[in-house]
């Protein structure tokens, strides 16, 4: 059972202007590679799954942006810490048709 809902902006900065979408699409090319579930908004991705193992994904996501050229990444996250379960689908239900 998932124990934390992460949801991350990850912001890297690019060589002389760079488009950004190329390095936001790895990020998440890395997180569906993770097995881990998520969903993709248009200003950030919900991560579902162990906070450790998100944390180590969230790791490897700012170690990518550098490896491709960033010289610095601003990872912005939110995080639901819940021992008893948390779950995107739980939060949301209300909301869905």
């Amino acid at each position: 059972m998932s124990n934390a809902l992460v949801s991350i902006q990850i912001i890297p900065k690019t060589k002389d202007g760079e488009d950004v979408i190329p390095y936001v699409d790895e990020a998440i090319a890395l997180i569906d590679q993770s097995g881990l579930r998520y969903e993709v908004h248009p200003l950030e991705t919900t991560i579902e799954g162990d906070l450790s193992d998100i944390f180590s994904l969230i790791e490897q996501m700012n170690e990518a942006m550098i490896e491709r050229g960033s010289t610095n990444v601003i990872s912005q996250i939110k995080v639901l810490y819940q021992p008893t379960g948390a779950s995107m689908d739980q939060l949301t239900e209300k909301y869905r048709s």
